[in-house]
């Protein structure tokens, strides 16, 4: 059954008439409160997709706009806005694998390519601006693992190799990749999915001359936890490795546009969504990491000390699991994290069209923006001037959740809000 059409069907077998199936459109004639969808800042129309639909952005101290798209079919996966309708590949076509070249076959096994020199299926985007020591920077999260279509119109996340998987970065100064990490296969699993990043780089406070990169993996089939990067050596680990706060909530039913949502795979068994830790943001002092699953209303956070810590101490991954706070629920399910410099932790919440936000002042989980046209809000971005911007994707209408079949609808969308009280973007720890 096609995505969000049971109306459509019961009525087309006698069991509803046409015109009760029609919803509340017109206010005019109730003397009844109604809810109309909205509140918060005004959103406005920032960039539209008519080529390929994002989940990455990320937005330059100048204005400029750079969008990631993670891969099966599309010609590119990092991208830089042209005007407001149109994309290009960033920094070039060539640093793009060619889709021929994306996945390989080992005894029958699908993985994705090994390469570290071009860019696989980037997932996650983040600026960090210019310090003495470093250019302003795009830093892009590659999982290395694209998306397949298989012969019988199933769908395959295809098994990473060592390599793939890396953590690129690119001066904005000269469009050139600077520095590349890559990550062993006790670090970076076959099947993990880096999801998002943040990064610290005061050497006082990271106990590293370049300071840290932290990384969620979220992977759907295999073992969550954070993966934390030392920017000086190269060195990585992992920790609080399957803790409750990082895993899927089981047969979890969200709802997408007020209808309940099972995911629908070709070939596959009607099932649920099952993505772990997705969301992260960091603290303006650096001292925590707020996080959580894709698939749980909860929100968790831990002390950045307990992920710092190098894994030579046996103790330190008893003492992560130990440190984990929970901040309670926050009225549903959330995707992307971002954070601006008043300690505003905002949460993306596809279920409610809607950008939430936990207040660390209070305790408390409120609302910032909804609004009809947030269908799916898929990463989030801070720019210098002060804006949130916004990527609308229409993820729950993807082919691979509704048997094939694509209903999205372009064109897709930035949308972006000036943040209240002049919070702005995170510069404390850069």
């Amino acid at each position: 059954m096609r995505f969000f059409d049971a109306v459509v069907a019961l009525g087309a077998a006698g069991l509803v008439s046409a015109q009760s199936s029609v919803t509340f459109q017109d206010s005019s004639q109730t003397i009844l409160r109604t809810d109309n969808g909205t509140y918060g800042p005004a959103l406005e129309e920032y960039h539209y997709y008519y080529d390929q639909w994002p989940i990455g952005l990320a937005i330059s101290s100048t204005g400029r706009f750079f969008v990631s798209y993670t891969r099966g079919t599309y010609a590119y996966t990092l991208g830089e806005t042209v005007n407001k309708t149109a994309e290009r590949p960033y920094p070039s076509a060539e640093v793009n694998l060619p889709v021929s070249a994306l996945n390989t076959t080992f005894n029958g096994i699908p993985f994705g390519s090994a390469s570290s020199d071009s860019f696989i299926s980037v997932q996650a985007l983040y600026i960090t601006p210019e310090t003495s020591t470093r250019p302003e920077t795009l830093w892009v999260l590659d999982t290395g693992r694209p998306t397949v279509q298989n012969a019988d119109g199933s769908y395959t996340n295809v098994y990473a190799q060592p390599g793939g998987p890396k953590l690129c970065a690119i001066s904005l100064t000269n469009d050139t990749v600077y520095r590349t990490y890559t990550f062993p296969p006790s670090v970076h699993y076959p099947d993990s999915s880096m999801n998002d990043m943040r990064f610290d780089f005061r050497p006082n406070a990271t106990n590293s001359t370049a300071g840290v990169a932290y990384i969620v993996d979220s992977s759907n089939e295999g073992r969550t936890g954070f993966i934390i990067l030392d920017l000086a050596s190269g060195n990585s680990w992992r920790r609080l490795e399957q803790d409750p706060s990082t895993l899927r909530v089981q047969n979890d039913v969200p709802s997408y546009q007020g209808h309940p949502f099972y995911q629908r795979s070709p070939g596959m068994p009607i099932t649920h969504l099952t993505e772990g830790l997705d969301g992260i943001q960091i603290s303006p002092d650096g001292s925590r990491i707020y996080y959580s699953a894709l698939t749980t209303d909860y929100l968790y956070s831990i002390p950045t000390a307990n992920l710092r810590a190098p894994p030579t101490d046996p103790s330190v991954e008893l003492n992560a699991h130990a440190n984990v706070s929970s901040h309670g629920q926050r009225g549903g399910n959330a995707n992307g994290f971002e954070g601006d410099n008043l300690g505003r932790i905002y949460q993306l919440m596809p279920e409610q069209n809607a950008i939430y936000y936990y207040d660390p002042t209070d305790g408390q989980t409120k609302g910032m923006v909804r609004d009809p046209r947030i269908i799916w809000p898929d990463g989030a971005t801070i720019g210098q001037d002060g804006y949130l911007y916004i990527n609308i994707n229409q993820l729950p209408y993807q082919p691979m959740w509704n048997n094939g079949m694509d209903l999205r609808v372009h064109p897709g969308a930035v949308l972006r809000f000036r943040i209240p009280n002049n919070g702005t973007k995170i510069t404390s720890l850069y």
